[in-house]
């Protein structure tokens, strides 16, 4: 892992360790993909002002999100099937994401439960909310995560009905995975992914089998999954959420100043920026050039977060001079993952965390809650 210099050296070594279907689940968009891109390629645009002759001494990336310190304005996102980037995905992320003193987001649909990560952890990590319309397996997810420990409720709002991505489809994804030809060779090609699947039990998604009504096996989540997103999610039902968790709240997915202002009638403690990494609405804007108008809209009323298209630390250190107090990354700490286990996500934090401090101090800035617009040109 020494030879991993970049987000985009983990890619790499990703792509020869995991299965094609679970990777280009994790390295795909909706549709063309051209919001998928957009937010990569946006952050591009965005250009630092070199400054030169000041003190760079005792620089400092610390910070706090929702009121909680982190050691740098980064956390995990939630991130689906994370289990089958590597064995016991989400426990290895977890770790590293403790050690490293960021938090980490564990998904509903994950493959490891609430309870397999609340047993490896020692400080609360957040978890992230999918509202289904089964009700009580709804209210049961968030008693678990109040019993966990989880220190904050992330609620998705903008996968109400799912994007089609073409590779998921042509691949065949399901978890655990299904035993055709072309998917036999594909864990064939990967022996030492296939040898650590081997060694766990967590191959199917966690949090729903054996809590879900009438869900015991593959068959049935498949079924019980596509039906259950609940398309009438609306406002209102932020409301019930909020009181059920009782706990800090972070709404995921706003990408409109309108939805930005509305939630600020919720009592949420933050929202994030984001358009669910390219996966949901194609043709939509990336996240970083919706960053700054969010916030202008909002002011300082409520938390502004920012998701997708992070790829390095230099992109965290544009978000947050464009206003973000907080920056989730997704594909760069699944891909360290991949890569090469929990050592992997700690690669991924330390590419992205000395990217910025250097970076950081070329702008003139000495502590990361100093950055602000003024080292754009």
């Amino acid at each position: 892992m020494d030879k991993m210099l970049t987000i985009a050296d983990l890619k790499r070594q990703a792509e020869r360790r995991v299965p094609r279907m679970f990777f280009d689940y994790a390295d795909s968009g909706a549709w063309t993909e051209s919001t998928y891109r957009a937010n990569e390629d946006d952050f591009a645009k965005i250009k630092l002002r070199q400054r030169v002759l000041v003190d760079m001494t005792d620089r400092s990336l610390a910070t706090e999100m929702v009121g909680e310190k982190v050691s740098m304005p980064v956390a995990l996102s939630p991130t689906g099937l994370t289990g089958m980037q590597h064995a016991d995905g989400e426990m290895l992320a977890a770790k590293a994401a403790e050690e490293f003193g960021v938090p980490f987001t564990l998904s509903t649909m994950s493959i490891c439960s609430i309870e397999d990560v609340a047993s490896v952890t020692s400080k609360p990590f957040w978890f992230q909310l999918y509202v289904m319309k089964d009700r009580d397996f709804v209210n049961n997810l968030i008693d678990r995560a109040k019993a966990a420990g989880c220190s904050a409720l992330v609620l998705t709002l903008d996968l109400q009905i799912l994007g089609q991505r073409h590779k998921d489809l042509r691949n065949g994804l399901s978890a655990p995975p299904k035993f055709t030809p072309k998917h036999i060779w594909q864990m064939a090609t990967r022996p030492k992914w296939c040898l650590d699947m081997a060694r766990t039990k967590r191959r199917s998604f966690g949090n729903i089998v054996g809590h879900a009504k009438n869900v015991s096996d593959l068959s049935s989540l498949s079924s019980w999954t596509a039906e259950q997103f609940d398309p009438r999610l609306s406002w209102k039902d932020v409301e019930w959420i909020k009181k059920r968790w009782g706990g800090k709240l972070i709404l995921k997915g706003i990408l409109d100043e309108e939805d930005a202002r509305a939630s600020l009638d919720t009592g949420a403690d933050a929202i994030i920026v984001s358009n669910h990494g390219g996966r949901q609405l194609d043709g939509a804007h990336s996240s970083i050039a919706m960053l700054p108008k969010i916030v202008d809209a909002v002011g300082d009323r409520i938390e502004v977060h920012m998701d997708g298209g992070i790829r390095s630390g230099q992109d965290v250190l544009k978000a947050v001079a464009l206003g973000a107090k907080g920056t989730y990354i997704g594909r760069p700490f699944l891909y360290g993952l991949g890569a090469d286990g929990k050592q992997g996500v700690t690669t991924a934090l330390e590419i992205i965390r000395k990217e910025m401090d250097v970076s950081m101090a070329l702008c003139g800035k000495r502590l990361i809650t100093d950055v602000d617009r003024s080292i754009l040109a």
